[in-house]
């Protein structure tokens, strides 16, 4: 790939589309992941990341018995 057919996309406006779908990314696992842990991306943050999306955004951090 040549450096103009890499720079025809760049000033390119998105549709709609495009942007929910990109949107989509930051979820409030993202969120809220991203505030507990100090580095990121890291092994540790992104394994809680994978563990709120299956716990679910509400239950992720809290402790259970």
């Amino acid at each position: 790939m040549k450096m103009h057919e890499l720079l025809e996309g760049v000033n390119k406006p998105i549709t709609e589309e495009e942007f929910e779908k990109l949107a989509e990314k930051k979820d409030a696992c993202y969120h809220k992941v991203k505030a507990r842990y100090k580095v990121w991306p890291s092994a540790y943050a992104s394994g809680a990341l994978v563990q709120c999306r299956k716990k679910g955004a509400a239950n992720w951090g809290n402790k259970s018995k």
